[in-house]
């Protein structure tokens, strides 16, 4: 699995197996470098190659028809988790494999229906039918907890309604034009957008303490806004984590902007002109 998969995705295959290789983020070339070794010791194994359509803590994505290639090319199994970006990329909502011109080619997807579906759960979705019997069989976190309330299935399945609507065309496009000027108002003012445009927009500040500090200033003045810090990322690579939606408009985005020079203009006085955007 990619090295910066989502922490679901590491502690499941750490409940499943003791055989987990991970590979450096996005590196494809090294990814079947790990397959071939792994596929020349053991000639029948089964493997698994998980990676995701977005990265949740990043804004980044695979090149899926590589990550796909190689693959096929060792009988690995793929598996890409969909959370992030299902329903509300691509022309029909169907994230970056769209985007790709590849969906439907992974063997399985997971999802969640907590980010564009409003709702709780998620899914796992394949073309294999002897696939879906066996996990409606064997997979005892599915067989022996609580089926989704109505209520949640109603939510999501009107919230898929609208992904498939053009509604939901006009959203996506407002999403992604919002996350564009987002992007576009933060690094014309000194700071490092991480990843594309998708709703997720990582502003990456550096050393885990003045991020913290700066953060704490931020929210003194009434913006709210994800911070992420070890063990969520990497030591110093902590980052403030934005999720931009349809219906926000400029104003917001030039808000949150404002307050942010003004946080780390702050941050600069008390420790000594402290310049968070080099770190």
């Amino acid at each position: 699995m990619d090295v910066l998969s989502h922490a679901c995705l590491q502690e499941g295959a750490k409940a499943a197996t003791e055989n987990i290789a991970s590979f450096p983020h996005l590196d494809n070339i090294a990814l079947e470098k790990r397959l071939k070794r792994i596929r020349s010791n053991h000639p029948k194994a089964f493997i698994l190659a998980i990676t995701e359509t977005v990265f949740s803590m990043d804004s980044d994505t695979p090149d899926f028809a590589g990550f796909l290639e190689v693959c096929r090319e060792y009988g690995a199994v793929s598996l890409v988790d969909v959370a992030h970006d299902l329903g509300c990329l691509g022309p029909t909502g169907r994230g970056q494999l769209e985007v790709q011109h590849l969906v439907g080619t992974p063997d399985l997807l997971i999802g969640s229906f907590s980010k564009t579906f409003a709702s709780n759960g998620g899914f796992i979705a394949t073309n294999d039918a002897g696939v879906k019997e066996y996990l409606k069989m064997y997979s005892s976190p599915q067989t022996f907890s609580n089926a989704l309330s109505p209520i949640q299935v109603a939510i999501a399945s009107t919230a898929l309604d609208i992904v498939k609507s053009a509604e939901g065309l006009q959203r996506r496009q407002k999403l992604l034009s919002n996350s564009s000027y987002l992007r576009n108002k933060l690094t014309g003012s000194g700071f490092t957008c991480l990843g594309e445009p998708t709703a997720i927009v990582p502003v990456f500040l550096g050393e885990d303490e003045p991020a913290r500090q700066l953060w704490r200033l931020l929210s003194n003045r009434g913006v709210a806004s994800n911070f992420v810090e070890f063990p969520g990322v990497a030591n110093n690579r902590a980052r403030i984590r934005m999720q931009v939606q349809s219906d926000h408009s400029d104003e917001h985005a030039d808000r949150f902007v404002q307050e942010l020079i003004a946080s780390r203009a702050s941050l600069d006085e008390k420790e000594g002109q402290l310049n968070l955007a080099a770190l």
